[in-house]
């Protein structure tokens, strides 16, 4: 089978966050299709330890209209492409203050890969240091705290985090963790 070719785009909404866009699509039997895609800048996802425990953010989420937990994580302003490590870092000094003097690279994450172009690079930061956070103003309401291992997987099993990239992520730390 063949692949799946665009036949013509065009773009319905954009704003400083994503763009949508609607693409006329030829299958590989050859019949005619329509394809919506959320097109939005690379992540970063930063998983930050301290030895013993790890950092949490919580913000409420407009479209699920709920506080949730998750691991900081986000995309540069105005869509800029960022080198992600880089991008890691900036995340990571924005959302909770703190600064990395190790970033090891876990792993990349699609997000949604059905409806969206948007890919995410999980890191892991350690050797941490503490400073004044920089939330962007989406963010004012944001809090921050550690967990151990043992709170944040009772948060995953009773559904306190449900951020779906947070999960993945650990997934790509156990992985790390068992090399």
């Amino acid at each position: 089978m063949g692949m799946i070719r665009q036949v013509s785009t065009r773009e319905v909404y954009r704003n400083n966050w994503l763009t949508l866009r609607e693409d006329a699509i030829e299958r590989p039997d050859g019949s005619d299709g329509i394809y919506a895609v959320v097109d939005k800048p690379t992540y970063a996802l930063v998983i930050p330890h301290d030895g013993e425990r790890f950092h949490l953010v919580e913000q409420y989420r407009y479209p699920l209209g709920l506080r949730r937990w998750e691991f900081p994580q986000g995309t540069a302003p105005d869509r800029q492409d960022l080198e992600p490590h880089a991008l890691a870092e900036r995340e990571l000094r924005e959302e909770t203050g703190l600064r990395a003097a190790h970033l090891v690279k876990l792993g990349l994450l699609d997000v949604a890969a059905g409806m969206s172009s948007q890919r995410g690079w999980v890191f892991l930061a350690t050797e941490l240091t503490e400073g004044d956070h920089e939330r962007e103003h989406e963010e004012q309401d944001m809090h921050s705290a550690w967990f151990t291992r043992a709170e944040i997987e009772d948060m995953m099993r009773s559904g306190d985090i449900t951020d779906a990239q947070s999960i993945a992520a650990w997934a790509l730390l156990l992985l790390y963790e068992r090399r």
